[in-house]
């Protein structure tokens, strides 16, 4: 089947929420898929207009139920065998978009399949620091696969064999630094409300020890160091996010010991 035809076995789904500086890059690169299905969570700028402009499916989900959830609502309107889910904010290369057509039209295909992110952040590629090669689960079998519905960090549940892909996903992240800190804000709240769940007591010893633990890890470990400055920013700042999530469990905690 020639790549510029429509792979018509294959649905792409997307969550979104004010989207609009990443959204046409995204749909521009998986014009390929049989339908695109969009949830939108409420967005107040033009990312509905351009989702239409591509010819996404368009679907409404403004009571937020966490990213699984939202996942899930999406792959629910797939009419496709296979579904592909991508973030805004990433895009198919078209030597990811070969990969994945000859992947799932052979007989021998894979219930589900991993790639690599590589991410651009603050004008370079990252290389290290845990960052690439980050490997998740994107592409699946409808009937195979469901997200897990956890507040952050949602994992796409596959029956059956995950085989990696060779080619990686490309992942335009943070727009700049604030940004950044906004979104580690977020994810530390929605990490802590899971710690919560799971019936976590705060601690002063984690609450130091764990970001320090981070830094080494993303740091050294996993050789942050080699990316320069930007290595070292996203080291910090994954420090920063650790002991945010600590911070708010405890916060939480002594909230509720005053109620």
């Amino acid at each position: 089947m020639a790549i510029d035809q429509k792979c018509q076995t294959l649905s792409v789904t997307i969550i979104a929420l004010n989207e609009q500086e990443n959204l046409a890059r995204c749909l521009k690169s998986v014009q390929f898929a049989r339908e695109i299905i969009l949830i939108d969570g409420g967005s107040k700028d033009r990312t509905i207009e351009i989702a239409k402009e591509f010819g996404a499916k368009v679907y409404s989900q403004t009571e937020w139920k966490g990213y699984g959830a939202q996942k899930n609502t999406a792959a629910g309107y797939a009419t496709g065998p296979w579904i592909l889910n991508i973030d805004a904010d990433e895009e198919i290369t078209p030597e990811l978009k070969e990969e994945i057509i000859r992947e799932i039209e052979s007989p021998n295909a894979a219930s589900g399949y991993e790639v690599a992110r590589k991410t651009f952040y603050l004008g370079k590629w990252i290389r290290f620091g845990g960052w690439y090669p980050n490997y998740v689960t994107r592409l699946s079998k409808k009937t195979l696969s469901r997200w897990s519905e956890p507040s952050v960090h949602e994992v796409l549940q596959i029956d059956g064999e995950i085989r990696p892909l060779k080619n990686p996903l490309n992942h335009y992240t943070f727009k700049n630094i604030e940004h950044q800190i906004q979104t580690n804000i977020r994810y530390a709240r929605q990490g802590a409300c899971d710690l919560a769940l799971k019936n976590k007591q705060p601690s002063l010893f984690k609450l130091l020890v764990k970001p320090v633990g981070k830094f080494f890890e993303t740091y050294f470990l996993k050789l942050g160091c080699l990316d320069g400055i930007r290595g070292l920013l996203i080291s910090i700042n994954a420090a920063y996010s650790m002991f945010m999530k600590w911070a708010f469990l405890l916060e939480n905690d002594k909230q509720k010991k005053l109620e």
